[in-house]
C-alpha cells in the first residue's frame, strides 16, 4: 500500500512533502530525518523545473522484500532525468542530487506519462 499526495507547483508543496513523508514514516516506525530530507530535495527540484499550472505527484511506500526501506516518488511533467553534478563553490543550484545520492540506498529516475518519475530508497 502507498501513500499519495498531489501538490501544485508552489514554493509551499516543499514543505508539504516533508510533512507528508514525515507522517508515513512515523506510522512505520521510522526516523524521518532523512526522508523528509530527500522529500524535500526530489520536490525542489520537481519545483524547480514545472510551470504553476502542473501537478506534482508524490508518493511514498515501504518496500516489499526485506530490508525495511521506505520509497520516495516524485512524478513531474519535464521528461529530462536529474543530473548528478559536481556545482561549483559559487553555483546556487546543482547540490540537491548529489547530496540526495549520499543519504539513500539507492535512486534513479524512469520516464512516465507525460513526464518523469524521481525515487528514492532510504534504509
Amino acid at each position: 500500500m502507498s501513500d499519495l499526495l498531489v501538490l501544485k507547483a508552489l514554493p509551499q508543496a516543499i514543505k508539504e512533502a516533508r510533512d507528508f513523508v514525515a507522517c508515513v514514516a512515523g506510522r512505520h516506525g521510522l526516523d524521518d530525518y532523512i526522508p523528509r530530507l530527500v522529500a524535500s530535495e526530489l520536490v525542489t527540484n520537481a519545483w524547480r523545473h514545472s510551470s504553476k499550472q502542473q501537478d506534482i505527484v508524490l508518493r511514498a511506500f515501504l518496500a516489499e522484500d526485506a530490508p525495511v526501506r521506505l520509497i520516495i516518488e516524485v512524478w513531474d511533467a519535464d521528461p529530462r532525468p536529474p543530473v548528478l553534478c559536481a556545482p561549483g563553490e559559487s553555483d546556487e543550484y546543482g547540490r540537491g542530487i548529489l547530496l540526495l545520492s549520499s543519504v539513500v540506498v539507492r535512486w534513479g529516475t524512469r520516464p512516465s506519462a507525460g513526464g518523469k518519475v524521481v525515487f528514492a530508497e532510504v534504509a
